[in-house]
């Protein structure tokens, strides 16, 4: 029972990640609609929105809620809560809490959906093309810590990290200078 419940987990933490990071760019084309004439930025809006209900209700959400349910029965049928505490089970401290932290993303994306489901876009393009990758950067972590666990040194995982958020945030701006460069 457990490898079927560990298997499901790992299939919902999929769908997930796949609602989280195609959620940004639909906010990214909704906010670019802006620039085109008013019947075409309507007709897109109105298309974006429909899409974004979808993926929201339909496959983000109840792929978070599947997710946390089938890692609490993980969690627990598989005996890692008595794991947790230990100094061996410290990797599993920090994964739940790199998980907590995307579940606050979640939210955070939750909001923003919610704002321009209303018509308020705060954000421009760029900020949303940064806080998409946000997903990119918890995926690595977790990933990292699930596979290689004690073997990784706190110290240089969190380096490594550090380096991948700098080289990402350089690749964000430099497509930003093509862009400009393009238009």
């Amino acid at each position: 029972m457990y490898l079927y419940l560990k298997a499901l987990h790992i299939i919902f933490v999929v769908t997930w990640f796949a609602g989280l990071f195609y959620m940004p760019r639909l906010f990214i084309y909704a906010t670019e609609a802006d620039e085109q004439p008013e019947l075409v930025r309507d007709m897109l809006r109105k298309q974006f929105f429909v899409m974004m209900k979808r993926l929201w209700y339909g496959i983000t959400w109840p792929s978070a809620i599947l997710t946390l349910v089938l890692g609490l029965s993980v969690l627990f049928n598989g005996g890692w809560d008595k794991l947790l505490f230990e100094p061996a089970g410290r990797w599993l401290l920090l994964k739940l809490l790199f998980v907590l932290l995307l579940y606050v993303y979640h939210y955070s994306l939750h909001c923003i959906f919610k704002q321009e489901m209303r018509g308020i876009f705060r954000y421009s393009s760029q900020q949303l093309r940064i806080w998409n990758e946000v997903a990119t950067i918890f995926l690595i972590a977790i990933v990292m810590l699930v596979v290689v666990k004690q073997g990784m040194s706190l110290v240089w995982g969190l380096i490594g990290l550090l380096v991948f958020i700098v080289l990402l945030m350089s690749a964000i701006r430099i497509y930003k200078l093509i862009r400009k460069t393009n238009n």
